[in-house]
């Protein structure tokens, strides 16, 4: 493939924008053998399908892009004292977005969004980000596209096929940029290597009209199923990770919602939440976005795709009998078919990618025991060194779980304003009963079980953290100036959704043995189910039907909560429909929870700088009497003095709503201008 990939890497963004570009004598100084060839290079599908599949290659993996990476940049996450304090969560508390880019020469912290050195054709995770190949893999998208007329020795099948992949790559790649940076030059077109180019940065919704139609088009060239195509028949059981139908509709109607949403509505702009411009939606392009979801909904129902929800079907006891823990250990009911957890991660299954039947959009996946060695070990506590090596941890905010995990019978604890929720059921003397049961799939609480296996030898010290001590004073919170053991929860909780609590140096999960490979879709079923309500309540509330679908905005919500077994939306909030759009900004927050949405919901919905989504709080709270952890489930036990001690306050302002982009770039031409503030 070096033949015809040489012009990309050489080239790789002769735009002259790119946000990872260095100057435009790296683009002219080509090596001799850079030229595409094509009369072999697009002939046959064959040749030019491995032309596309270098932009799959090009698909940042968010997880293991770097050492200790992060993602979750909004009020759900908070990073340790001192070893996460270098990290872009960090850095983005403080407002400091400038972060994302400005360690690229000095060795710092590194994220998806930005890898000095990005390199295509690599299959190193470390050398993928979206910064780095976004102009490159558009370029090379136009460069196809242009040249589809040089396949001659083709069906009208394999055509449709690789058109239908480079429009959906190149709106793709421009979709990406813009959730973070706004509205950009859409380029369609190769652009003269010897020119600079005098493009200007269009509005999302300009971007988004242009993506939309490209994801149409590729929509209805390409299959449903790649397996039960002639073309995908060739590489049989090897196609899960193919864009199809279902994603193009998926990301048609994401970007329309997006561009329908407030931020690019109203503008940025402080006080949306008292204002009540959170809510204002342009009503026609929310259900432009309802038809492409409902379409995409109606084609999963039909059984046309591989796509389905996984189930969220758990043992009762685990193998000691210990009521409650098969949900804490992931461990799958007998018989089920799949599992929620595998759509984030495997285990003893050969490093298998994850995703299972529910990841609809994906990267190329870890190499075997990459987890391991920067991903697996980041979740836990490092007290005691009982996850193992960087003393980097990722905690979940007691806020926004709060906010987020409601009640099993569908009532949210906490309102959209912060205010209690006088209907919830919620018992401050026991705070984990009766909780949405993702709660207990996703959250590590006080009690809790974290280390399965009886330590021995060295370890016999760990025993002492057998089971959480989270409570104000526990052995799992940081105390005094130094901090007694600042290694444990800032928070009172642990998060072990995308890694399971067995990743410890006792049960090991993490090691060889384990075959943990841990991976984050792009996008997934229960995403759609989600975009489509929000399309629909924006529209017209929770009755809305889209001409395509075979469900309500209040259906495809209650689809998910039907999953998990928790209660449907209450009735009280059916007729309001600000406050059925609360509740479904709130089931997103739940089921897409830490994997890496939470700041573009916020920016989109206008709260990033809004009480109480700008703040960052640890759980208080004391235990009552000597409650039998060993043999009772953790979520009876009984507490006192349950209350929030406010962390961090992100004082944020209007130029926050974007990032702002390199300042090299904006200079290379004045129709390519900074971001507001920045």
């Amino acid at each position: 493939m070096k033949k015809f990939s040489n012009i990309y890497i050489i080239g790789v963004v002769a735009l002259l924008l790119s946000l990872g570009m260095t100057s435009c004598t790296d683009y002219l100084d080509k090596e001799p053998d850079s030229d595409v060839n094509p009369e072999t290079a697009f002939r046959n599908f064959n040749n030019f399908q491995g032309f596309v599949e270098e932009i799959y290659n090009c698909i940042p993996n968010k997880e293991s892009c770097y050492w200790c990476t992060t993602f979750n940049w909004g009020e759900d996450e908070i990073m340790n004292a001192g070893g996460g304090d270098t990290h872009v969560t960090a850095h983005f508390d403080l407002g400091d977005y400038r972060h994302w880019y400005d360690e690229e020469d000095k060795g710092g912290q590194q994220s998806w969004l930005n890898r000095p050195g990005s390199n295509p054709t690599s299959t190193n995770k470390f050398d993928h980000s979206l910064a780095g190949h976004a102009w490159y893999c558009i370029r090379k998208a136009n460069l196809g596209l242009e040249n589809l007329d040089k396949m001659t020795d083709a069906t009208k099948e394999e055509k449709n096929f690789i058109k239908g992949q480079l429009l959906f790559f190149r709106a793709w790649w421009h979709h990406q940029q813009m959730e973070w940076w706004g509205g950009l030059p859409y380029i369609d077109t190769v652009l003269p290597s010897d020119n600079v180019p005098q493009l200007p940065r269009l509005s999302f919704r300009e971007c988004a009209e242009r993506c939309a139609a490209d994801y149409r088009e590729a929509a209805d060239l390409l299959p449903d199923n790649w397996d039960n195509s002639t073309v995908g028949k060739k590489t049989m059981g090897k196609n899960d990770m193919r864009i199809t139908k279902v994603c193009a509709l998926g990301y048609l109607g994401k970007v329309l919602l997006w561009a329908a949403s407030p931020l690019n509505v109203v503008g940025a702009k402080m006080g949306a939440l008292k204002s009540g411009e959170t809510y204002k939606y342009d009503a026609e392009l929310a259900k432009r976005a309802a038809e492409a979801l409902g379409e995409a909904l109606a084609h999963v129902e039909a059984g046309l795709t591989p796509y389905s929800l996984a189930e969220f079907k758990y043992a009762e006891d685990d193998a000691k009998n210990r009521p409650g823990y098969g949900i804490y250990d992931h461990i799958a009911a007998k018989g089920s078919s799949s599992n929620f957890s595998d759509i984030f991660r495997t285990t003893g299954q050969s490093w298998k990618v994850p995703g299972t039947v529910e990841a609809i959009m994906r990267g190329p996946g870890t190499e075997m025991n990459g987890s391991n060695w920067n991903f697996a070990k980041l979740w836990g506590p490092k007290v005691g060194n009982i996850v193992e090596h960087d003393a980097i941890i990722h905690m979940p905010t007691a806020n926004y779980i709060t906010y987020a995990y409601g009640m099993a019978n569908g009532e949210p604890i906490v309102l959209a304003d912060g205010s209690l929720n006088p209907n919830s059921g919620f018992d401050p003397t026991h705070p984990y009963a009766d909780r949405d049961p993702r709660f207990y799939h996703d959250i590590v609480f006080d009690g809790f079980k974290y280390i399965l296996s009886e330590p021995t030898g060295g370890d016999k010290p760990l025993k002492v953290y057998q089971y959480m001590e989270m409570f104000t004073g526990g052995n799992m919170v940081p105390t005094g100036v130094p901090a007694r053991n600042a290694d444990g929860s800032r928070t009172g909780y642990f998060c072990q959704k995308l890694v399971p609590h067995q990743s410890n140096k006792v049960d090991g999960m993490y090691n060889w043995g384990g075959a943990l490979s841990c991976y984050l879709p792009y996008m997934r079923l229960a995403d759609i189910y989600l975009l489509y309500a929000e399309a629909g309540a924006a529209a017209q509330g929770p009755n809305y039907k889209s001409s395509k679908s075979p469900i309500t905005a209040e259906q495809a919500i209650n689809a998910l909560r039907d999953r998990v077994g928790a209660g449907h939306v209450a009735n009280r909030f059916l007729g309001d429909q600000k406050k059925f759009i609360d509740e479904v900004r709130r089931e997103r927050a739940c089921e897409l929870a830490f994997e890496g949405f939470r700041w573009q919901d916020l920016q989109r919905w206008l709260l990033l700088t809004e009480y109480p989504y700008n703040i960052k709080t640890r759980q208080e709270f004391k235990r009552v009497g000597n409650y039998d952890y060993e043999n009772k489930d953790p979520r009876y036990a009984e507490v006192t003095g349950w209350s929030e001690t406010t962390i961090v306050e992100r004082n944020l302002q209007t130029k926050h709503y974007l990032l702002p982009l390199k300042e090299k770039d904006v200079y290379l031409y004045k129709e390519f201008g900074q971001n507001p503030g920045w």
